[in-house]
C-alpha cells in the first residue's frame, strides 16, 4: 500500500490547525486515516485554555488509536469516544459549553480485507476512487445549505471592500449569525464536546474490492475544487495520483498567490491550511 500526504499552514507565523495520521497495524492487513481540520475561532473569548492544535492533537490522536485497536466498533463509535476522551482532558478547567471550545472537521477511513468505512463531518472532503477509475466526492454539505438570510450577509460582506469599516461590521454580524448555526439544528456540525455529534456525520461502507484509491483534503486543500474551479474532483484525483498531494498544495498556493485580496474568488481566508492525503491499494 502507498500513503502519501502533505500540510502547510495558511500563514508562516500561524500554528498549522490541520492534523493528519494514518496507522497500519501490524496484524490484520487493515488499517485506518484521519484527518482533522481545526476550527480557527474569531478573536476573543472561547471559554478555553487550550488552542486549537492542542485540540485537533488530543481529538486525532483518540480517533486514531480507537480506531485500529481489536475489535473496534464503527467509525462513528470511534469519534463519539474520541470527542469525550478530549473533553474529559480539559473539562475541569474549561467552559466546554462555550460556542468558540475549540473544534474540528473529521475525514475518517477505515479499510480492512473486505471493507472501506468511512466518515465525514463538517466541510472537509473524501474521494474514492473505484476499480474503473470513478471517482466520487463525499461531502457533509450542510455548510452550503445555510438559510437564506445568512447566505445574503455573505454576499453582502463580499460585495464591500478588503479592509473597510464597513466590511469589518457586516463580516462581524455575519459571524454572529454562523455561529448561531454551528452544532444546531437547521446549521452544521463540527466535533466539539458533545459526542452526541458523532451520530451527524456522513458515514457509509464499501467493498474492499471496489475501492483503488481514496484521498481525504482538508477545505484548505479543497479549495482548488470549490473556490478556484481549477480541477473537478476527477482530475484533482489524477493529479494526486499523479504528483503528489505537495504538488496540488503547489497549485492552491499560486491560486492564492494570483488573487492576493480575494476579490476574483471570494473566500473567507485568502489563505488557509491546507492538507491532502492519498491512499493507494
Amino acid at each position: 500500500m502507498r500513503i502519501e500526504t502533505a500540510t502547510e499552514p495558511g500563514s508562516p507565523g500561524r500554528p498549522n490547525e490541520d492534523f493528519v495520521a494514518v496507522a497500519m497495524p501490524a496484524s490484520g492487513g487493515g488499517g485506518s486515516l484521519v484527518l482533522l481540520d481545526g476550527v480557527t475561532p474569531p478573536d476573543g473569548p472561547t471559554g478555553c485554555r487550550h488552542d486549537v492544535p492542542w485540540y485537533v492533537a488530543h481529538l486525532g490522536g483518540s480517533m486514531i488509536e480507537l480506531s485500529v485497536s481489536p475489535a473496534a466498533p464503527s467509525l462513528a463509535q470511534c469519534l463519539a469516544e474520541a470527542v469525550l476522551r478530549t473533553a474529559d482532558a480539559h473539562r475541569d478547567t474549561c467552559d466546554l459549553y462555550h460556542r468558540r471550545t475549540p473544534q474540528a472537521t473529521v475525514v475518517a477511513v477505515r479499510w480492512n480485507a473486505d471493507t472501506v468505512e468511512h466518515l465525514v463531518l463538517s466541510d472537509s472532503v473524501l474521494l474514492i476512487e473505484d476499480t474503473a477509475g470513478q471517482v466520487g466526492a463525499v461531502r457533509d454539505d450542510r455548510l452550503d445549505r445555510l438559510p437564506g438570510p445568512v447566505t445574503a450577509l455573505r454576499a453582502a460582506v463580499r460585495a464591500l471592500p478588503r479592509g473597510t469599516a464597513a466590511r469589518a461590521e457586516a463580516a462581524a454580524e455575519y459571524g454572529r449569525a454562523v455561529e448561531a448555526l454551528r452544532n444546531a439544528e437547521g446549521g452544521f456540525f463540527t466535533a466539539a464536546a458533545d459526542p452526541a455529534v458523532a451520530d451527524r456525520a456522513v458515514t457509509g461502507t464499501h467493498p474492499r474490492s471496489r475501492v483503488r484509491a481514496v484521498a481525504a483534503l482538508t477545505d484548505g486543500a479543497a479549495r482548488l475544487v470549490e473556490v478556484f474551479h481549477e480541477q473537478d474532483w476527477q482530475g484533482a484525483f489524477t493529479l494526486l495520483r499523479k504528483a503528489g498531494p505537495g504538488e496540488l498544495l503547489r497549485r492552491v498556493r499560486a491560486a492564492e498567490s494570483a488573487d492576493p485580496d480575494g476579490t476574483r474568488f471570494p473566500r473567507g481566508k485568502v489563505r488557509d491550511d491546507a492538507t491532502a492525503v492519498l491512499a493507494q491499494w
